[in-house]
């Protein structure tokens, strides 16, 4: 009677060490940061919007030079010189700030909200990624969309007007702080919004307002002293006025100033970014 018992429990133990060794947890096999996961996360992003470039690159390219054709057939020779230079000239630095503002926050944001809305998301959430692999990979993803259309669209202005950078130490670092800034503030909008209709609310009510009333179209010196105040704390101001610095060599402010504002911004929505995705806010239950 007893030999049966002991047999079962002997094939019991042998069975569960046997299970214990074929599903045995695994090592973690990188070291402090998921480099190859990492690189897979950006690589797929940035595949994301270079399968649709029509939609991602051209377009805003495309929008950018009907603004500049349709408003210097508007104004024609009226408008006179800005901060020294003819219009079209401040113009088109700034058209191409606007599309680096308004693309970048646009990946990051689609990007959290249509994993969120097609229940894909939960395959990044069980990835072998920390937070800070995953918002800097998707955020690094809109930077890399920002400089494409950058380049591509100063290519594509010069068959209109001449625009050569004059500092690329200054070209370089607002390219990077405008849309690193702005692909952290779209990580934060995609993990708020709940629908397609809450992100239009961000994008037509403050991202495309402010980077219209930013200086892309005037110099902050038409202000009323009050709004040229209020424009110094803007940061939408420092990614438009640092990066046509860098192609025409005169600014409307500092920007010694407006690298160290953007940075401190930078590094306090990106941690927001990281926070809010690792505490699983509004993808979590």
């Amino acid at each position: 009677i007893l030999f049966p018992n002991s047999f079962f429990k002997l094939l019991r133990i042998i069975f569960m060490v046997e299970l214990n060794n074929k599903y045995k947890i695994g090592k973690r096999r990188f070291g402090l940061i998921n480099w190859i996961g990492f690189y897979s996360l950006y690589k797929k992003e940035t595949l994301r919007f270079l399968i649709v470039s029509g939609q991602t690159i051209l377009g805003p390219m495309l929008t950018g030079i009907l603004f500049l054709i349709v408003i210097s057939i508007a104004l024609g020779e009226v408008r006179g010189e800005v901060l020294g230079l003819p219009f079209i000239e401040f113009l088109a630095p700034g058209l191409i700030s606007m599309q680096v503002i308004q693309q970048s926050f646009s990946h990051s944001s689609s990007s959290i909200l249509g994993g969120k809305m097609m229940g894909n998301i939960i395959d990044l959430i069980g990835s072998p990624l920390s937070a800070g692999e995953v918002t800097l990979a998707i955020i690094f993803a809109s930077v890399t969309r920002a400089f494409i259309i950058c380049f591509v669209s100063i290519v594509c202005f010069n068959l209109f007007v001449d625009i050569t950078v004059l500092n690329y130490y200054y070209f370089i670092i607002y390219l990077l702080f405008s849309s690193f800034f702005m692909g952290s503030l779209g990580f934060i909008a995609g993990l708020w919004a709940e629908r397609y209709d809450n992100m239009a609310t961000v994008t037509n009510f403050v991202i495309v307002p402010l980077s219209f009333l930013s200086g892309t179209f005037y110099s902050i010196e038409r202000l009323p002293d009050l709004l040229k105040e209020m424009s110094f704390y803007n940061p939408f101001f420092h990614m438009i006025d640092g990066l046509r610095f860098s192609m025409i060599g005169v600014s409307d402010g500092s920007t010694t100033f407006g690298l160290i504002y953007l940075l401190v911004l930078n590094l306090l929505l990106w941690f927001t970014a990281y926070y809010l995705y690792k505490i699983g806010y509004k993808i979590k239950t």
